[in-house]
């Protein structure tokens, strides 16, 4: 393709100059016609009719004089001979080129002299001598004899200035005529060689660019089955083969990516059936299994109340282990239930006040609260966002009962809860003063189970910091902790704000208390 469009281009730069060469000799021709008439024609005919003037000037001097012998009237001849001596040189200089123009004027200059010498001069003495009785009718007719034999000349050089003028003119008529057709046939000829270029760059490259940007379009509304093929040029050609190869690798991630969808629609489907049974395992683990549990706690009971005094200290250990085991069990599985349930369903979300929220984990650690004299402070009001109102008070519950249980003896309890804006997140924070958690394991209390500390000690099945985590996902945060350095946790979380501007900012109903789900002693870590 290169190598045609050189040689086009050399086509129509050769058009180019050929035209401009073509224009430029017209041009100087008809700038050199111009240039004779007006540089040189017209000076030679303006300064003839000055030397014309300065005779005539001379001549009407010398026969005012003859008739009235008065010296004024030579004034005319004295400046007319002064005048002629200096038209004649410049006139002299203007047609020194030219024969015909300078023969002209030496028989002028010769016959003006001749008149001065044969006629003008002895008249003017023959008048001073005599007085105007000197000029006789018959001096004064040779006289004007001998000038008329110059006017004569004057004719004969006006005539052939003329004819030199006329000649002229229309030799800068053809010129002009000539010019403007040439350049007319110039353009014409530029033009078609353009459009015979913009034909040949239109079959060229313009046809097949245009089916390659068909072929291109078709696939990027989908078409990926569909081959490129691109003529034209070998550049062109290789641009087409980029893009078929381009389409090949599109089509082959196409099917592998509709193979992937398709495998994952299907472990989707597997994923929706493990879920369903699961809260089926769920149901029949709220039912099924804590019946028995519950049974074999009551007829233990009834076993130590029955017999107990048939039963040795040994023998009662062991049913008080019964019991207790049993009923571990069910808390377990109570809160087994409740970390599946985070996360299953929308239905329940609305506009969350935060406060409200906490005022209510707060009223239902009432008691624990009370009993440990920790008090709670807030450092900012809380917002508002969009949730699930039960679970967000499961989340101010846990973190509040964990801070309450792991106080530090001898101490009163001290929990603070601050927030800020951070862009488009809230930024809330929970600060106890209590036992604190050493770095290392800032990330394995949020594990499902991890206990930190023995039963014996700290009472919890290692669930609620994981449920916690569950939470604040769910409702598309994240939560981390870190040690405070005078002694305690502080735990971290963000929610994302809520939109005041959307629907959704409105007020709502907040559930009734008793909606609220209470968890139990065992669920907080």
């Amino acid at each position: 393709m290169q190598g045609w469009v050189r040689l086009i281009l050399a086509a129509v730069v050769l058009v180019v100059c050929v035209c401009a060469t073509v224009g430029g000799v017209l041009l100087s021709t008809t700038n050199a016609r111009t240039d004779e008439l007006v540089d040189r024609i017209q000076p030679a005919r303006a300064g003839a009719l000055l030397v014309q003037r300065s005779l005539l000037d001379q001549e009407t001097g010398v026969r005012g004089f003859a008739l009235t012998a008065e010296p004024s009237f030579l004034a005319p001849y004295d400046q007319g001979r002064a005048d002629e001596r200096r038209y004649t040189r410049a006139l002299a200089a203007e047609v020194a080129s030219d024969r015909q123009f300078k023969a002209d004027l030496s028989r002028i200059s010769r016959a003006a002299d001749e008149w001065r010498t044969g006629q003008a001069e002895p008249l003017i003495a023959s008048v001073r001598a005599r007085g105007a009785e000197a000029a006789s009718a018959d001096r004064l007719t040779r006289s004007k004899a001998a000038f008329d034999e110059l006017r004569r000349l004057f004719a004969v050089q006006q005539t052939h200035l003329d004819t030199a003028r006329d000649r002229a003119r229309d030799e800068l008529n053809h010129a002009r005529t000539l010019r403007d057709v040439v350049f007319f046939t110039l353009l014409v000829v530029f033009l078609l060689a353009v459009g015979v270029f913009a034909l040949v760059l239109h079959r060229m490259v313009g046809r097949p660019l245009n089916a390659l940007r068909a072929a291109s379009d078709g696939v990027r509304a989908g078409a990926f089955d569909r081959r490129i093929e691109v003529g034209g040029p070998s550049d062109l050609r290789a641009v087409g083969d980029a893009v078929e190869d381009m389409r090949r690798r599109l089509a082959d991630e196409l099917a592998s990516t509709r193979f992937r969808e398709d495998r994952l629609a299907e472990q989707s489907e597997e994923l929706r059936r493990s879920n369903s049974e699961l809260e089926q395992f769920a149901y029949v683990a709220s039912h099924d299994l804590q019946e028995p549990l519950r049974k074999v706690a009551s007829f233990c009971q009834l076993l130590e109340k029955r017999y107990g005094d048939e039963l040795d200290d040994r023998g009662k250990q062991y049913i008080d282990f019964a019991v207790d085991g049993a009923k571990r069990m069910q808390i377990l599985i109570n809160d087994l239930l409740t970390f599946s349930r985070v996360g299953r369903v929308h239905d329940a979300w609305r506009t969350v006040d935060l406060d409200h929220t906490l005022d209510r984990a707060l009223a239902n650690l009432a008691l624990v609260v009370e009993e440990s004299g920790a008090t709670v402070e807030r450092t900012d009001p809380l917002p508002r966002m969009n949730g699930d109102p039960t679970t967000i008070a499961m989340l101010w519950q846990n973190l509040i009962g964990n801070a309450v249980k792991f106080r530090r003896e001898g101490v009163p309890s001290r929990i603070v809860v601050g927030c800020a804006r951070e862009g488009d997140e809230w930024h809330v924070t929970v600060t106890d003063n209590g036992i604190g958690i050493a770095p290392e394991f800032a990330e394995k209390v949020f594990v499902i189970f991890q206990r930190l500390h023995a039963r014996d000690t700290y009472e919890g099945t290692g669930i609620g910091l994981a449920l916690c985590r569950k939470i604040v996902e769910f409702h598309g945060g994240r939560i981390w902790l870190e040690p405070v350095e005078t002694g305690g946790t502080r735990v971290h979380f963000t929610v994302p704000a809520l939109d005041v501007s959307s629907p959704e900012g409105a007020p709502s109903e907040e559930p009734p208390q008793d909606a609220l789900l209470t968890l139990p002693p065992g669920a907080a870590q």
